[in-house]
């Protein structure tokens, strides 16, 4: 059971939040959970130039996100806990005539990951404690780049996996 930080219960019906979710707004936690997914989608999308990629792949990503609830950080194990806890969560309902949101294009592609990149560095830069927010934008980096290593030819990175690792890098202020 969780507890507020005064130690009692929360209110019937809702967890408290981690201390770590509580400085981020409603969109901003969305911004920094949905990441992760996202970059697995956009590595794995076929690309000119990238190796058609298969299931492993897509395991090799979901392994590398499983893989930051071992991080020492608190915020990447609450990005973690709370991707884990929407996927045990049941799925609305579905929604016909709902197409993409305006002004965006398709989850796979790269300009949008890379816009959001910068935007989650913004953010974290804000309001996340310096080593927290390393340890994130460093374990999206290699979400991304298991993904990319994760190819049948082996862990060889073809240019253009190279270049895309090398703009989600500066993207999350990491060169």
């Amino acid at each position: 059971m969780s507890h507020s930080l005064a130690g009692e219960p929360p209110a019937a019906g809702r967890r408290a939040a981690p201390l770590t979710t509580a400085v981020y707004s409603a969109v901003e936690w969305d911004l920094l959970t949905g990441l992760p997914g996202r970059v697995v989608v956009v590595a794995t999308a076929p690309a000119p130039g990238r190796p058609l990629r298969g299931v492993a792949a897509g395991l090799a990503g979901l392994e590398a996100v499983a893989a930051g609830r071992a991080f020492d950080s608190d915020l990447v194990r609450a990005v973690v806990a709370t991707i884990y806890a929407r996927h045990d969560e049941p799925a609305p309902p579905a929604r016909t005539g709902q197409g993409r949101r305006r002004g965006r294009s398709a989850p796979t592609d790269p300009a949008d990951l890379l816009a959001d990149c910068r935007t989650a560095a913004r953010v974290l830069r804000r309001r996340a404690d310096p080593a927290d927010s390393a340890a994130y934008r460093q374990w999206v980096q290699t979400v991304a780049a298991r993904v990319c290593r994760a190819v049948p030819s082996g862990p060889t990175l073809s240019p253009a996996d190279q270049h895309f690792l090398d703009r989600l890098g500066a993207a999350l202020g990491l060169r």
